[in-house]
């Protein structure tokens, strides 16, 4: 690997063994170097190779200390691999400049208000519950105290991870269309519905990797869930009718087909819902 240029005694961007421009840090990687001359490889901590805008993600980079920047990249991948999330460089950048910024405001004694935690309990519980732990973890491993809030914009990030988006503004929109499906529910079912339960909880992780399965242009076909997607269509005709409500919601904001296995899959999440109506 080259050189292309030195940010400061840890990170360096370089051009990498297959043409890719890669932000490179590890101690010492960069003391008494210049561009063009060769990556020592046995100094290099961390790889980063960013769609776009290298030297900028550089940058941004080079400002976090190395032991704040493996912790907050250590912990996150922890988490995202509870979900089964890959987790490509730019959202690590976007994860570690965040929260950089965010202990950097607790030093100047300023805190964000984040007021959407409701929202995330039952949009993204298992996000959410991923990114309260990841601040208890941070905050037992470093002076700096992250405030409680923090987790909601954490949980965003792994969500941005889980579905695959290419940025937190993609995986807003994503999440803004869960939201619009659990009110549809809400309207089905009137006071019946329950935002809290664990039904919604499924239902809604059960959208996240459908999201996930779509952006990739994957969707469920098995056959099987369409043999029950019949059944329950004859045995639970209202239920059908409010999964296919849904289907058209993200057929419209999404732009693509969602398939019958899909559907039925759907079908089944509502015809739950009324199970748990039936319950009460």
């Amino acid at each position: 690997m080259v050189i292309l240029r030195v940010f400061n005694n840890n990170v360096v961007l370089a051009r990498d063994e297959i043409g890719r421009e890669a932000v490179l840090t590890g101690r010492g990687l960069g003391f008494r170097r210049r561009a063009g001359q060769e990556v020592d490889a046995s100094l290099v901590a961390r790889r980063y190779i960013p769609a776009d805008n290298a030297e900028s993600v550089a940058e941004v980079i080079a400002g976090i200390p190395l032991e704040r920047l493996a912790l907050i990249e250590r912990v996150f991948r922890r988490a995202a691999r509870e979900l089964g999330a890959g987790v490509p460089s730019s959202t690590i950048v976007a994860v570690v400049d965040h929260v950089n910024q965010a202990m950097e405001r607790v030093r100047r004694g300023l805190v964000m208000d984040y007021p959407l935690r409701a929202e995330a309990a039952h949009l993204h519980p298992e996000e959410l519950r991923l990114a309260e732990a990841m601040v208890v973890e941070l905050n037992a491993a470093q002076e700096v105290q992250l405030p409680a809030g923090e987790a909601v914009a954490l949980a965003l990030h792994l969500f941005t991870a889980a579905v695959g988006a290419r940025s937190t503004r993609e995986a807003a929109r994503q999440s803004r269309l869960i939201a619009q499906v659990i009110d549809t529910l809400q309207a089905a079912y009137g006071d019946d519905f329950d935002p809290g339960s664990i039904d919604t909880a499924r239902f809604a992780a059960h959208l996240r990797y459908f999201l996930a399965r779509a952006r990739s242009g994957i969707q469920v076909a098995d056959g099987a869930a369409s043999i029950v997607g019949i059944a329950l269509r004859e045995a639970r005709p209202h239920a059908y009718q409010i999964a296919l409500r849904i289907k058209d919601l993200l057929e419209l904001r999404l732009g693509t087909a969602v398939s019958d296995d899909e559907t039925a899959y759907l079908t089944m999440h509502v015809a739950r819902f009324e199970n748990a109506v039936a319950a009460r």
